[in-house]
């Protein structure tokens, strides 16, 4: 649609408040995530960094989370450019997601993990935050709605 706004907007004004709450559901997920790298869970997330990434694997737990921190907080504060902290947030999700894939191929346990079917699992859910980023930052629909002006708009 030319306005930018999808069905959902359009006919329910639920459909809003409905990504918001999943825009703050998921800023303050990434921001527990984050915190979990730093403290509690710092361990477990050290068994997903792929063997044959060649970067000090404390480094990249500390990196991911103070990154999680920050994005989380941005899905939580950000009032301006979030269609963009949502790209931004989902290619975040698939920058991380060959960690997931060296723990299912290595078999490594983690966070209850135990089994190939439970990492085939997780590694399912990771385009399910992709896309949530995009659809609850309104991401998604700012871009259909620039793709429906057409060529040249």
């Amino acid at each position: 649609m030319a306005d930018g706004l999808d069905q959902d907007t359009k006919h329910s004004p639920g459909g809003s408040r409905r990504r918001s709450a999943g825009r703050i559901l998921l800023g303050v997920f990434l921001l527990i995530a984050g915190i979990s790298h730093l403290t509690w869970s710092r361990e477990a997330f050290r068994a997903q960094v792929p063997p044959w990434l060649s970067l000090d694997v404390d480094f990249v737990v500390v990196a991911s989370g103070l990154v999680e921190i920050a994005l989380g907080l941005g899905l939580l504060l950000v009032r301006h450019r979030r269609a963009a902290l949502g790209w931004i947030v989902a290619a975040f999700f698939v920058a991380v997601f060959p960690g997931n894939i060296s723990q299912f191929a290595t078999a490594t346990d983690s966070f209850g993990l135990n089994s190939d079917l439970s990492r085939g699992i997780r590694l399912l859910f990771q385009p399910v935050l992709v896309l949530w980023a995009l659809w609850s930052t309104g991401a998604w629909r700012a871009w259909r709605g620039r793709a429906d002006l057409g060529p040249g708009s």
